[in-house]
């Protein structure tokens, strides 16, 4: 994912932002989100009991991952036709072969110029001249206008693409299938919950750093390899994007993509572990792991790319594509230039598959365990059921996404719903815990879990939680709502009513924020102050699932010494009541 949006810049130019993005609000937040969710054991709805006022909070999340996941598994289809596609002795965007129309070229070159003795300048053909072995003079090729053979087969033949959003064409049986197959695989991984998910992801998470390696150390002894690894880390980058509110978005958004932040994957997989797991050192190092496997994503693609240019003998900026361009264009046609190019495509596309799946069953789980929280008795009997259920709904919901127009549904949900509403939810979730709750409070149920700190351990982390988080990220939702440009694919504009459709999703993901809200207040008894106050305040059922853990945090929080009375200590309630025993004996 890290390597989808930017590759125009110049990779270097976005690993800035990245980085801050990452130490500023992206290990904060994913070591918030998992402990808050291990600390009661809730998914992303129920576990804002801890706020009740901001449970909208919740359903955002899990409207965001629904959404989400209705074109991520388009993505996912898109990787396993083109796997399919591989297992032919000669790749099928290889070359311009009958699906191809006349701009279709090995060559990125249309025409130059060459010498031809007394005729002086002609305008040759780039593709003929180097089948006949003319010389282009230095600096004058005209504008390219040709297509790369992957570029055309995307289009005319794996998605058949239309004119644009308003011309829904057919529906392809073929990804539609693709689509389909990919929905029963998702639905056989999580028909047991975590239990069978987390099998399945033992072989998925593991897998693609074995293709990583293995491509890596193979476009590392490519010829041009250099080239592309000098762009990737930022030689040739270009700088001046840093002052763009869209980059500092792109890495904002980036990030909350890659460690699932905002999303209520975090506290849906934390509510799964032992109360007294060490999340600290679970945040740490699963950020640390995540950071390292993207960049050394980034040098397996573009140690590749870098041959690729070097091939067709042009700059790296001219073959790395951004977005879908990369996965399904640029680097197929950088495969068609090693040795065995079936074998090293297989491996690729499987590669895709199993990071696609991965967070496939995170966007699902999110919505089973949610439905679980809220309906356990009825989940437990019928987990097949409603998974297989769920899974049924999302694949006639992406029906859209799998016509001739279904590029256009895919981008125009990832560039509206992946975007701001994510960063709405980290803005909204950060200040709530930390303005609300309290990082103090919060900081002594983490505690409860990892052990007692030192005070200077807990600096960096109040500063991240109380300013720099908040700062950072409103700062940036502000400044790319201020700059805000209508989105495109290529150079194909979205109508009008595709920009309302947009934000219409927006609205439906983040509306439920203050429904919520006023919901709670006007069940709340009181005058409206008093409301207010008594939904900002835990619930009563708030705190750790286990009898055991209860009474613990009970013991923690009531045992005080009262000096006035001989140092007797107020008596403490134990494990066998329930948590909202707990809340009425405080």
């Amino acid at each position: 994912m890290l390597l989808q949006r930017h590759s125009q810049p110049g990779c270097g130019a976005f690993l800035i932002p990245y980085v801050i993005m990452l130490v500023l609000s992206g290990i904060p937040l994913f070591f918030m989100e998992s402990s808050l969710g291990q600390f009661a054991s809730l998914g992303p709805v129920l576990v804002w009991r801890v706020v009740p006022i901001v449970q909208g909070v919740g359903i955002t999340m899990v409207l965001i991952s629904t959404l989400v996941s209705i074109y991520y598994n388009v993505i996912v289809a898109y990787s396993l036709y083109y796997l399919f596609a591989s297992f032919q002795k000669i790749l099928p965007w290889s070359d311009c072969f009958e699906w191809a129309d006349k701009m279709c070229s090995k060559h990125l070159k249309d025409t130059c110029n060459t010498t031809s003795g007394a005729n002086g300048t002609l305008s040759t053909n780039f593709t003929s001249g180097m089948d006949d072995n003319v010389t282009c003079i230095i600096n004058e090729t005209n504008a390219p206008t040709l297509e790369l053979p992957s570029k055309q087969y995307w289009d005319k033949v794996a998605l058949r693409r239309s004119r644009g959003l308003d011309d829904t064409g057919v529906v392809l049986w073929h990804l539609t299938l693709c689509n389909l197959l990919a929905w029963i695989l998702v639905a056989a991984a999580l028909y047991k919950g975590i239990k069978s998910s987390g099998k399945v992801v033992y072989f998925t998470a593991v897998f693609p750093y074995v293709v990583l390696l293995i491509l890596l150390v193979r476009g590392a002894t490519l010829e041009g390899a250099g080239e592309g690894i000098a762009y990737y880390i930022g030689a040739k980058s270009n700088v001046t994007k840093l002052y763009e509110a869209e980059v500092w978005k792109d890495a904002a958004t980036q990030i909350f993509y890659s460690y699932c932040i905002a999303w209520g994957g975090l506290a849906t997989y934390s509510s799964y572990n032992k109360f007294h797991n060490n999340c600290f050192l679970d945040s740490v190092f699963v950020c640390i792991i995540n950071g390292l496997t993207s960049l050394l994503a980034g040098f397996t693609i573009f140690s590749i790319l870098g041959h690729m240019a070097h091939v067709l003998d042009t700059p790296v900026s001219k073959v790395a594509d951004a977005g879908f361009g990369l996965a399904f264009v640029a680097y197929p046609e950088a495969l068609t230039k090693l040795p065995i190019s079936p074998l090293w495509s297989i491996l690729f596309f499987f590669m895709l598959l199993t990071l696609g799946f991965d967070s496939q069953f995170s966007n699902v789980e999110i919505l089973t365990t949610s439905i679980q929280d809220a309906f356990p008795n009825v989940m437990k009997r019928f987990r097949i059921y409603i998974t297989s259920g769920c899974c049924m709904v999302l694949f006639l919901l992406g029906i859209p996404c799998v016509t001739q127009a279904g590029i256009y549904w895919v981008n125009l949900i990832d560039y509206y719903c992946g975007g701001w509403t994510l960063l709405i939810a980290a803005l909204i979730e950060v200040l709530a815990i930390s303005w609300i709750y309290g990082a103090n409070s919060f900081i002594k149920d983490i505690e409860m879990m990892i052990g007692k700190k030192h005070w200077i351990f807990w600096l960096w982390w109040r500063a991240c939680w109380f300013f720099l988080s908040p700062a950072v990220i409103t700062a940036i939702l502000i400044w790319s709502l201020a700059t805000f440009e209508t989105p495109t694919y290529g150079t194909v504009v979205y109508p009008t009513w595709g920009e309302a459709m947009g934000w219409c999703m927006i609205v439906f993901c983040i509306m439920w924020i203050p429904v919520v809200a006023v919901y709670k207040i006007v069940k709340a008894e009181g005058n409206i102050l008093q409301r207010i106050i008594m939904t900002c305040k835990p619930a009563p059922n708030w705190g750790p699932a286990l009898a055991a853990n209860r009474g613990e945090r009970y013991k923690h929080m009531m045992t005080v010494t009262d000096k006035e009375n001989n140092n007797v200590e107020i008596p403490t309630v134990h494990g066998s009541l329930s948590g909202c025993d707990n809340a009425a004996y405080l």
